[in-house]
Protein backbone atom coordinates (compact mmCIF):
# COMPACT_ATOMS: atom_id res chain seq x y z
CA UNK A 1 0.00 0.00 0.00
CA UNK A 2 1.34 3.62 -0.90
CA UNK A 3 1.35 6.46 1.75
CA UNK A 4 -0.03 8.99 -0.58
CA UNK A 5 -0.93 9.40 -4.40
CA UNK A 6 -1.88 13.00 -5.73
CA UNK A 7 -3.62 12.91 -8.91
CA UNK A 8 -5.01 15.22 -11.50
CA UNK A 9 -2.51 17.69 -11.31
CA UNK A 10 -0.28 18.96 -14.05
CA UNK A 11 3.14 17.93 -13.46
CA UNK A 12 6.78 19.17 -13.54
CA UNK A 13 9.02 16.29 -14.48
CA UNK A 14 12.32 16.53 -15.42
CA UNK A 15 11.15 15.33 -18.69
CA UNK A 16 8.15 17.91 -18.98
CA UNK A 17 4.78 19.03 -18.05
CA UNK A 18 1.94 17.12 -18.24
CA UNK A 19 -0.98 15.33 -16.47
CA UNK A 20 0.53 12.77 -14.07
CA UNK A 21 -0.13 10.49 -11.30
CA UNK A 22 2.02 10.70 -8.16
CA UNK A 23 2.76 7.82 -6.10
CA UNK A 24 4.69 8.14 -2.87
CA UNK A 25 5.66 5.74 0.18
CA UNK A 26 7.37 6.83 2.97
CA UNK A 27 9.56 9.67 1.85
CA UNK A 28 10.02 8.88 -1.64
CA UNK A 29 8.74 8.92 -4.85
CA UNK A 30 8.03 5.24 -6.11
CA UNK A 31 5.91 6.12 -9.19
CA UNK A 32 5.17 8.99 -11.82
CA UNK A 33 2.44 7.50 -14.54
CA UNK A 34 -0.08 8.44 -16.66
CA UNK A 35 -3.69 9.06 -15.20
CA UNK A 36 -5.64 5.90 -14.68
CA UNK A 37 -2.67 3.72 -14.61
CA UNK A 38 -3.25 0.94 -12.25
CA UNK A 39 -1.51 1.59 -8.64
CA UNK A 40 -1.86 0.29 -5.18
CA UNK A 41 -4.38 1.56 -2.67
CA UNK A 42 -2.89 4.81 -0.44
CA UNK A 43 -3.94 5.51 2.89
CA UNK A 44 -4.21 9.34 1.16
CA UNK A 45 -5.02 10.94 -2.08
CA UNK A 46 -5.13 14.21 -2.73
CA UNK A 47 -6.37 15.22 -5.48
CA UNK A 48 -4.48 18.42 -7.54
CA UNK A 49 -7.38 18.93 -10.55
CA UNK A 50 -6.76 22.24 -11.78
CA UNK A 51 -3.79 22.86 -10.03
CA UNK A 52 0.56 22.76 -10.76
CA UNK A 53 2.30 20.21 -9.10
CA UNK A 54 6.29 21.36 -9.10
CA UNK A 55 9.04 20.10 -6.96
CA UNK A 56 9.41 21.61 -3.64
CA UNK A 57 11.61 25.03 -4.00
CA UNK A 58 15.18 25.04 -3.11
CA UNK A 59 16.30 28.28 -1.77
CA UNK A 60 19.91 28.53 -2.33
CA UNK A 61 20.79 31.94 -0.17
CA UNK A 62 19.79 32.54 3.59
CA UNK A 63 21.53 33.41 6.74
CA UNK A 64 19.72 32.22 9.75
CA UNK A 65 22.50 30.69 11.40
CA UNK A 66 24.60 34.03 11.50
CA UNK A 67 21.16 36.17 12.93
CA UNK A 68 21.28 33.81 16.44
CA UNK A 69 22.92 36.00 18.91
CA UNK A 70 25.88 36.42 20.26
CA UNK A 71 26.50 36.76 16.29
CA UNK A 72 25.01 39.28 14.87
CA UNK A 73 23.88 41.87 17.69
CA UNK A 74 20.04 43.47 17.66
CA UNK A 75 20.01 46.58 15.54
CA UNK A 76 17.24 47.55 17.78
CA UNK A 77 17.46 46.19 21.67
CA UNK A 78 14.29 43.55 22.46
CA UNK A 79 14.07 43.39 18.41
CA UNK A 80 15.50 39.65 18.14
CA UNK A 81 16.76 38.44 14.57
CA UNK A 82 15.22 35.92 12.28
CA UNK A 83 16.89 32.65 13.19
CA UNK A 84 16.12 28.61 11.67
CA UNK A 85 13.18 28.30 12.72
CA UNK A 86 11.39 31.53 11.30
CA UNK A 87 13.28 31.36 8.37
CA UNK A 88 12.52 27.86 7.74
CA UNK A 89 8.77 28.33 8.91
CA UNK A 90 8.52 31.17 5.80
CA UNK A 91 9.87 29.10 3.40
CA UNK A 92 7.64 26.11 4.04
CA UNK A 93 4.41 28.04 3.90
CA UNK A 94 5.68 30.01 0.90
CA UNK A 95 6.66 25.90 -1.00
CA UNK A 96 10.50 26.00 -0.43
CA UNK A 97 11.22 22.79 1.21
CA UNK A 98 15.30 22.85 0.99
CA UNK A 99 17.15 25.82 2.32
CA UNK A 100 21.00 26.87 2.53
CA UNK A 101 22.55 28.77 4.81
CA UNK A 102 26.29 29.78 5.36
CA UNK A 103 29.22 29.19 8.02
CA UNK A 104 32.47 30.58 8.33
CA UNK A 105 35.02 27.91 7.83
CA UNK A 106 37.94 27.81 11.09
CA UNK A 107 41.56 27.75 11.10
CA UNK A 108 41.86 25.53 13.80
CA UNK A 109 41.35 21.86 14.58
CA UNK A 110 38.39 19.62 12.82
CA UNK A 111 36.78 22.35 10.59
CA UNK A 112 34.10 20.14 9.66
CA UNK A 113 33.30 19.94 13.15
CA UNK A 114 33.48 23.91 13.47
CA UNK A 115 30.74 23.57 10.75
CA UNK A 116 28.69 21.37 12.52
CA UNK A 117 28.80 23.65 15.47
CA UNK A 118 28.10 26.70 14.03
CA UNK A 119 24.36 25.24 11.83
CA UNK A 120 23.75 23.65 15.51
CA UNK A 121 21.12 25.92 15.99
CA UNK A 122 19.01 23.89 12.79
CA UNK A 123 18.43 20.66 14.44
CA UNK A 124 14.99 20.78 16.31
CA UNK A 125 14.28 24.28 14.94
CA UNK A 126 13.57 23.27 10.79
CA UNK A 127 10.39 23.08 9.14
CA UNK A 128 12.67 22.48 6.04
CA UNK A 129 15.62 20.26 4.88
CA UNK A 130 18.82 22.42 5.12
CA UNK A 131 22.74 22.34 4.03
CA UNK A 132 24.96 25.31 4.45
CA UNK A 133 27.78 26.80 1.96
CA UNK A 134 31.28 27.13 3.69
CA UNK A 135 32.46 30.62 3.91
CA UNK A 136 36.14 31.61 3.34
CA UNK A 137 38.05 34.60 3.80
CA UNK A 138 41.36 36.79 4.08
CA UNK A 139 41.59 35.61 7.63
CA UNK A 140 41.43 31.81 6.29
CA UNK A 141 44.68 30.81 6.73
CA UNK A 142 46.97 28.89 3.70
CA UNK A 143 46.39 25.61 5.71
CA UNK A 144 42.45 25.66 6.32
CA UNK A 145 42.28 26.57 2.74
CA UNK A 146 44.67 23.48 1.54
CA UNK A 147 42.41 21.33 3.82
CA UNK A 148 38.63 22.06 1.71
CA UNK A 149 38.78 18.43 0.68
CA UNK A 150 37.39 17.83 4.64
CA UNK A 151 34.74 19.76 3.79
CA UNK A 152 33.67 18.31 0.23
CA UNK A 153 34.21 14.61 1.86
CA UNK A 154 31.99 15.60 4.73
CA UNK A 155 29.03 16.28 2.23
CA UNK A 156 29.75 20.52 2.08
CA UNK A 157 30.82 21.24 -1.66
CA UNK A 158 30.12 24.74 -2.05
CA UNK A 159 31.94 27.72 -0.96
CA UNK A 160 31.19 31.21 -0.50
CA UNK A 161 33.66 33.82 -0.92
CA UNK A 162 32.87 38.08 -0.64
CA UNK A 163 35.05 40.40 -2.71
CA UNK A 164 34.08 43.35 -0.50
CA UNK A 165 33.47 43.73 3.24
CA UNK A 166 30.50 45.22 2.05
CA UNK A 167 30.72 48.30 4.67
CA UNK A 168 33.69 50.78 5.87
CA UNK A 169 35.48 49.92 9.69
CA UNK A 170 32.90 51.90 11.29
CA UNK A 171 29.69 50.15 10.02
CA UNK A 172 30.76 46.74 10.36
CA UNK A 173 29.28 44.34 12.31
CA UNK A 174 31.95 43.40 14.83
CA UNK A 175 31.12 39.15 14.85
CA UNK A 176 30.01 38.46 10.63
CA UNK A 177 30.13 36.12 8.03
CA UNK A 178 30.56 39.34 5.91
CA UNK A 179 34.17 39.14 5.06
CA UNK A 180 36.30 39.95 2.16
CA UNK A 181 39.19 37.44 0.34
CA UNK A 182 42.06 38.55 -1.11
CA UNK A 183 42.86 37.59 -4.79
CA UNK A 184 45.81 35.50 -3.42
CA UNK A 185 43.69 33.22 -1.45
CA UNK A 186 41.08 33.01 -4.10
CA UNK A 187 43.39 31.91 -6.43
CA UNK A 188 44.52 28.96 -4.31
CA UNK A 189 41.32 28.08 -2.85
CA UNK A 190 39.83 28.26 -6.78
CA UNK A 191 42.17 25.87 -7.83
CA UNK A 192 41.35 23.32 -4.32
CA UNK A 193 37.68 23.67 -5.35
CA UNK A 194 38.58 22.66 -9.02
CA UNK A 195 40.66 19.62 -8.13
CA UNK A 196 38.07 18.47 -5.68
CA UNK A 197 34.94 18.76 -7.54
CA UNK A 198 33.25 21.56 -5.78
CA UNK A 199 31.49 25.05 -6.47
CA UNK A 200 31.95 28.54 -5.60
CA UNK A 201 29.61 31.31 -5.02
CA UNK A 202 30.96 35.03 -5.03
CA UNK A 203 29.20 38.25 -3.99
CA UNK A 204 31.21 40.04 -6.11
CA UNK A 205 31.72 43.48 -5.74
CA UNK A 206 34.97 46.03 -6.34
CA UNK A 207 35.87 46.24 -2.73
CA UNK A 208 38.15 49.79 -3.17
CA UNK A 209 35.53 51.75 -5.62
CA UNK A 210 33.15 50.29 -2.90
CA UNK A 211 34.84 51.83 -0.07
CA UNK A 212 36.10 54.76 -1.89
CA UNK A 213 32.45 55.74 -2.60
CA UNK A 214 31.59 55.71 1.49
CA UNK A 215 34.45 57.70 1.85
CA UNK A 216 32.66 60.60 -0.66
CA UNK A 217 29.20 60.12 0.27
CA UNK A 218 28.41 62.81 2.90
CA UNK A 219 30.58 65.44 0.69
CA UNK A 220 28.43 64.50 -2.44
CA UNK A 221 25.49 64.48 -0.53
CA UNK A 222 24.83 60.60 -1.16
CA UNK A 223 24.50 59.95 2.66
CA UNK A 224 20.67 59.26 3.25
CA UNK A 225 19.84 55.61 2.82
CA UNK A 226 18.24 56.09 -0.73
CA UNK A 227 21.57 56.81 -2.46
CA UNK A 228 22.48 52.83 -1.32
CA UNK A 229 22.85 52.25 -5.30
CA UNK A 230 25.26 55.17 -6.02
CA UNK A 231 27.41 53.19 -3.15
CA UNK A 232 27.15 49.69 -4.32
CA UNK A 233 27.21 50.66 -8.31
CA UNK A 234 27.04 49.05 -11.32
CA UNK A 235 30.43 49.44 -11.65
CA UNK A 236 31.82 48.02 -8.31
CA UNK A 237 29.74 44.73 -9.80
CA UNK A 238 31.26 45.28 -13.35
CA UNK A 239 34.71 45.20 -12.23
CA UNK A 240 34.59 42.26 -9.71
CA UNK A 241 32.45 40.33 -11.64
CA UNK A 242 34.80 40.74 -14.67
CA UNK A 243 37.81 40.26 -12.45
CA UNK A 244 36.33 36.75 -10.81
CA UNK A 245 35.75 35.14 -14.29
CA UNK A 246 39.06 35.62 -15.66
CA UNK A 247 40.69 34.19 -12.43
CA UNK A 248 38.22 31.35 -12.76
CA UNK A 249 39.11 31.03 -16.16
CA UNK A 250 42.36 30.28 -15.60
CA UNK A 251 42.38 28.01 -12.39
CA UNK A 252 38.99 25.97 -13.92
CA UNK A 253 36.89 26.60 -10.99
CA UNK A 254 32.77 26.01 -11.92
CA UNK A 255 31.31 28.93 -10.16
CA UNK A 256 28.07 31.31 -9.77
CA UNK A 257 27.78 34.66 -8.36
CA UNK A 258 25.14 35.36 -6.29
CA UNK A 259 22.08 37.75 -5.90
CA UNK A 260 23.53 39.52 -9.67
CA UNK A 261 22.09 43.13 -9.64
CA UNK A 262 23.10 45.13 -12.63
CA UNK A 263 22.75 44.34 -16.38
CA UNK A 264 27.14 44.39 -16.84
CA UNK A 265 27.28 41.47 -14.49
CA UNK A 266 24.76 39.77 -16.09
CA UNK A 267 26.47 40.51 -19.34
CA UNK A 268 30.07 39.16 -17.85
CA UNK A 269 28.32 35.93 -16.57
CA UNK A 270 26.81 35.63 -20.81
CA UNK A 271 29.90 36.36 -22.03
CA UNK A 272 31.84 33.75 -19.55
CA UNK A 273 28.77 31.22 -20.59
CA UNK A 274 29.33 31.90 -24.15
CA UNK A 275 33.14 31.14 -24.12
CA UNK A 276 31.87 27.72 -22.66
CA UNK A 277 32.84 28.31 -18.85
CA UNK A 278 30.78 26.76 -16.10
CA UNK A 279 29.61 29.67 -14.64
CA UNK A 280 26.17 30.78 -13.31
CA UNK A 281 24.11 33.22 -12.18
CA UNK A 282 21.71 34.00 -9.05
CA UNK A 283 18.82 36.62 -8.64
CA UNK A 284 17.17 37.79 -6.17
CA UNK A 285 13.71 38.28 -6.45
CA UNK A 286 13.82 41.28 -4.02
CA UNK A 287 15.85 42.45 -7.73
CA UNK A 288 12.93 41.32 -10.04
CA UNK A 289 10.39 43.12 -8.08
CA UNK A 290 11.57 46.46 -7.55
CA UNK A 291 14.12 48.88 -8.38
CA UNK A 292 16.00 51.42 -6.76
CA UNK A 293 13.25 54.32 -7.19
CA UNK A 294 11.68 52.52 -4.23
CA UNK A 295 14.34 53.48 -1.90
CA UNK A 296 12.80 57.05 -1.97
CA UNK A 297 9.91 56.04 -0.28
CA UNK A 298 9.77 57.24 3.04
CA UNK A 299 10.55 53.69 4.66
CA UNK A 300 12.20 52.62 1.39
CA UNK A 301 15.30 50.93 3.23
CA UNK A 302 12.74 48.00 3.75
CA UNK A 303 13.73 47.20 -0.41
CA UNK A 304 17.40 46.61 0.65
CA UNK A 305 19.57 44.20 0.51
CA UNK A 306 23.41 44.29 0.10
CA UNK A 307 24.52 44.71 -3.07
CA UNK A 308 21.61 47.63 -3.93
CA UNK A 309 18.71 48.00 -6.51
CA UNK A 310 19.71 49.19 -9.30
CA UNK A 311 17.64 50.95 -11.98
CA UNK A 312 14.80 49.89 -14.27
CA UNK A 313 16.61 48.53 -17.30
CA UNK A 314 18.86 46.53 -15.07
CA UNK A 315 15.47 44.85 -13.68
CA UNK A 316 13.98 44.29 -16.86
CA UNK A 317 17.75 42.96 -18.01
CA UNK A 318 18.09 40.38 -15.04
CA UNK A 319 14.36 39.48 -16.02
CA UNK A 320 15.50 38.55 -19.73
CA UNK A 321 18.22 36.64 -18.52
CA UNK A 322 16.20 34.70 -15.83
CA UNK A 323 13.54 33.51 -19.19
CA UNK A 324 16.63 33.29 -21.29
CA UNK A 325 19.14 30.90 -19.45
CA UNK A 326 21.91 33.74 -18.69
CA UNK A 327 20.32 33.37 -15.42
CA UNK A 328 19.78 30.16 -13.01
CA UNK A 329 17.66 30.29 -10.40
CA UNK A 330 16.21 33.00 -8.06
CA UNK A 331 16.71 33.67 -4.31
CA UNK A 332 16.28 35.56 -1.15
CA UNK A 333 19.44 36.31 0.51
CA UNK A 334 16.56 35.70 3.50
CA UNK A 335 18.50 37.33 7.01
CA UNK A 336 15.23 39.31 8.07
CA UNK A 337 13.66 41.16 11.35
CA UNK A 338 10.90 43.40 12.37
CA UNK A 339 10.36 46.34 10.88
CA UNK A 340 11.65 48.68 13.24
CA UNK A 341 14.68 47.09 13.20
CA UNK A 342 14.52 47.09 9.31
CA UNK A 343 14.29 50.84 8.69
CA UNK A 344 16.30 51.82 12.03
CA UNK A 345 19.53 52.43 9.70
CA UNK A 346 18.70 56.34 8.06
CA UNK A 347 22.12 56.20 6.32
CA UNK A 348 23.75 54.46 3.41
CA UNK A 349 26.75 53.15 7.01
CA UNK A 350 23.44 52.18 9.13
CA UNK A 351 20.63 50.81 7.08
CA UNK A 352 20.64 47.04 7.09
CA UNK A 353 20.94 44.05 4.96
CA UNK A 354 18.53 41.08 4.48
CA UNK A 355 15.03 40.91 3.42
CA UNK A 356 12.00 38.80 4.40
CA UNK A 357 11.36 37.51 0.88
CA UNK A 358 11.53 34.02 1.64
CA UNK A 359 7.84 32.86 2.25
CA UNK A 360 7.20 34.91 -1.31
CA UNK A 361 9.56 33.41 -3.96
CA UNK A 362 7.49 30.64 -5.49
CA UNK A 363 4.16 32.66 -5.81
CA UNK A 364 5.10 35.97 -6.76
CA UNK A 365 7.66 34.26 -9.41
CA UNK A 366 4.68 31.85 -10.51
CA UNK A 367 2.97 35.34 -10.94
CA UNK A 368 5.35 37.69 -12.61
CA UNK A 369 7.10 35.45 -14.51
CA UNK A 370 4.52 32.29 -15.39
CA UNK A 371 1.27 34.57 -15.60
CA UNK A 372 2.76 37.72 -17.09
CA UNK A 373 5.71 37.10 -18.77
CA UNK A 374 5.00 33.36 -20.47
CA UNK A 375 7.42 31.48 -18.50
CA UNK A 376 6.81 27.78 -19.38
CA UNK A 377 5.99 25.66 -16.29
CA UNK A 378 9.41 23.51 -16.94
CA UNK A 379 11.63 26.55 -16.42
CA UNK A 380 9.41 27.65 -13.78
CA UNK A 381 10.36 25.18 -11.83
CA UNK A 382 14.26 25.20 -13.05
CA UNK A 383 14.19 28.54 -11.73
CA UNK A 384 12.72 28.11 -8.71
CA UNK A 385 14.12 24.19 -7.62
CA UNK A 386 15.59 21.84 -9.89
CA UNK A 387 19.07 24.25 -11.43
CA UNK A 388 19.69 25.37 -7.62
CA UNK A 389 19.55 21.40 -6.79
CA UNK A 390 21.83 20.53 -9.33
CA UNK A 391 24.55 23.35 -8.54
CA UNK A 392 24.81 22.62 -5.12
CA UNK A 393 24.48 18.72 -5.22
CA UNK A 394 21.25 18.02 -3.89
CA UNK A 395 19.77 16.45 -7.51
CA UNK A 396 18.06 14.30 -8.35
CA UNK A 397 17.10 13.63 -4.51
CA UNK A 398 16.06 17.17 -4.38
CA UNK A 399 14.28 19.45 -7.45
CA UNK A 400 12.77 16.20 -9.14
CA UNK A 401 10.32 14.63 -9.48
CA UNK A 402 10.82 11.70 -10.47
CA UNK A 403 10.91 8.05 -9.26
CA UNK A 404 13.75 8.04 -6.09
CA UNK A 405 13.82 11.03 -6.10
CA UNK A 406 12.57 12.77 -2.39
CA UNK A 407 8.74 13.27 -1.95
CA UNK A 408 9.01 17.00 -1.48
CA UNK A 409 6.30 18.54 -3.99
CA UNK A 410 4.88 21.45 -3.81
CA UNK A 411 1.32 22.37 -4.94
CA UNK A 412 0.24 25.62 -6.50
CA UNK A 413 -3.48 26.92 -6.87
CA UNK A 414 -3.73 29.23 -9.89
CA UNK A 415 -7.44 30.37 -9.28
CA UNK A 416 -5.61 31.76 -5.97
CA UNK A 417 -6.18 35.83 -6.99
CA UNK A 418 -6.09 38.55 -4.53
CA UNK A 419 -3.63 41.36 -3.22
CA UNK A 420 -1.03 40.39 -0.88
CA UNK A 421 -1.83 41.57 2.75
CA UNK A 422 0.51 40.92 6.08
CA UNK A 423 -2.35 38.82 7.06
CA UNK A 424 -1.47 36.17 4.27
CA UNK A 425 2.15 35.73 5.76
CA UNK A 426 3.46 34.10 8.39
CA UNK A 427 6.98 35.51 9.55
CA UNK A 428 7.48 39.17 11.10
CA UNK A 429 5.23 42.14 11.11
CA UNK A 430 6.25 43.39 7.04
CA UNK A 431 6.69 42.96 3.45
CA UNK A 432 8.25 44.98 0.64
CA UNK A 433 5.44 43.14 -1.75
CA UNK A 434 2.62 44.07 0.56
CA UNK A 435 -0.49 45.10 -1.75
CA UNK A 436 1.51 43.00 -4.55
CA UNK A 437 -1.49 41.41 -6.99
CA UNK A 438 -0.35 37.44 -7.30
CA UNK A 439 -2.87 34.91 -9.19
CA UNK A 440 -1.56 31.66 -8.58
CA UNK A 441 0.39 30.63 -5.07
CA UNK A 442 1.50 27.34 -3.01
CA UNK A 443 -1.52 25.72 -1.15
CA UNK A 444 -0.02 22.48 -0.33
CA UNK A 445 3.38 21.58 0.75
CA UNK A 446 4.53 18.46 1.38
CA UNK A 447 8.54 17.19 2.92
CA UNK A 448 9.84 14.31 2.38
CA UNK A 449 6.38 12.21 2.09
CA UNK A 450 4.86 14.57 4.78
CA UNK A 451 2.64 17.24 4.14
CA UNK A 452 3.93 20.30 5.94
CA UNK A 453 1.26 22.79 4.84
CA UNK A 454 -1.92 22.56 3.39
CA UNK A 455 -5.80 24.59 3.19
CA UNK A 456 -4.44 27.31 4.94
CA UNK A 457 -2.95 25.06 8.05
CA UNK A 458 0.57 23.84 9.35
CA UNK A 459 0.50 20.87 9.62
CA UNK A 460 4.47 20.22 9.91
CA UNK A 461 6.56 20.51 12.92
CA UNK A 462 10.53 22.20 13.61
CA UNK A 463 11.67 18.70 14.17
CA UNK A 464 10.93 17.54 10.60
CA UNK A 465 13.86 19.14 8.55
CA UNK A 466 16.96 17.54 8.15
CA UNK A 467 20.66 18.45 7.44
CA UNK A 468 21.08 16.91 3.58
CA UNK A 469 24.77 15.44 2.25
CA UNK A 470 25.30 17.07 -1.19
CA UNK A 471 28.38 16.19 -4.19
CA UNK A 472 28.03 17.87 -7.34
CA UNK A 473 27.17 16.11 -10.32
CA UNK A 474 31.33 16.63 -12.75
CA UNK A 475 29.24 17.47 -15.79
CA UNK A 476 27.74 21.08 -13.83
CA UNK A 477 31.18 21.73 -13.45
CA UNK A 478 32.72 21.07 -16.81
CA UNK A 479 30.53 23.79 -19.35
CA UNK A 480 27.19 25.35 -18.69
CA UNK A 481 24.94 22.75 -17.73
CA UNK A 482 21.61 25.02 -17.75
Amino acid sequence: MLDTIIKGGRVVTPTGAGHWDIGILGEKIVAVCIPGAPLPEAKEVIDATGKIVVPGGVEPHIHAASNVQPRIPESVPGVPNAGPRDHSLGAIWGGTTTVVDFAPVPNEGDIVAGIHDYISVWPGNAYTDYSTHCVYSSSNTPDAISRYSELINAGFPSIKIFTTDTKPPEGRIPISIVAKMDMGRLSDLMEQIAKHGGVLAVHGADDEITMYNYLTAKKRGRWDWHNAHLIHSNLVEDLAFRRVVWLAERTGVGMYFVHVTAKEGLESIAEARSRGMPVYGEVLTLALSFNCDRYKEEDGMKYHTFPSLKYEDDRLRLWDGLLHQDLAFTATDSGFTTYLDKIAGRNVLDMRGGNVGIEIRMGVTYTDGVVKQGMSLERYADVTSTNAAKMLGFYPRKGAIAVGSDADITIIDPSVKKSLSIDDLHVRDYSPWEGWQVEGWPTTVMLRGKVMVDKGQLLGQPTDGQLISRKVEPSILQRPAF
